[in-house]
């Protein structure tokens, strides 16, 4: 048991996770749409149904993208002499796009890293 436990890498899974492959064959596509998960990979049959990411993805979302652009907003002067309507459209738009495109790589990176744990929540 220990042996098999072994043969799954977390940074394997993590890596195809994040570039939307199946953890298990690194193959097939994890996504059936923008975050619906396929319920079995088309290519080598894994259940991927079973790993159940629930807000653990959009948290994490949320903590990269606040680094990312908050944190220049807090620290360069640049943005404090800018007008505040300015400042506030290009802020908003900006932390609704980087969510957009953030949350179904980092979701795959959560699958991935659930398969190489074992962590099967819905079995």
């Amino acid at each position: 048991m220990q042996a098999e436990r072994d043969t799954r890498s977390f940074w394997l899974g993590f890596r195809r996770g994040l570039s939307g492959k199946c953890p298990a064959c690194g193959n097939a596509k994890l996504f059936s749409a923008y975050l619906k998960v396929v319920p079995a990979c088309v290519s080598c049959g894994h259940d991927l149904g079973r790993y159940r990411s629930d807000d653990g993805p959009a948290y994490f979302t949320i903590l990269i993208v606040g680094h990312l652009l908050l944190a220049p907003v807090l620290l360069l002067e640049a943005v404090r002499t800018m007008p505040l309507a300015l400042v506030s459209v290009l802020l908003i738009a900006g932390v609704i796009l980087a969510s957009l495109l953030l949350l179904p790589v980092v979701k795959g990176a959560f699958v991935g890293a659930q398969w190489a744990l074992r962590d099967e929540s819905n079995a």
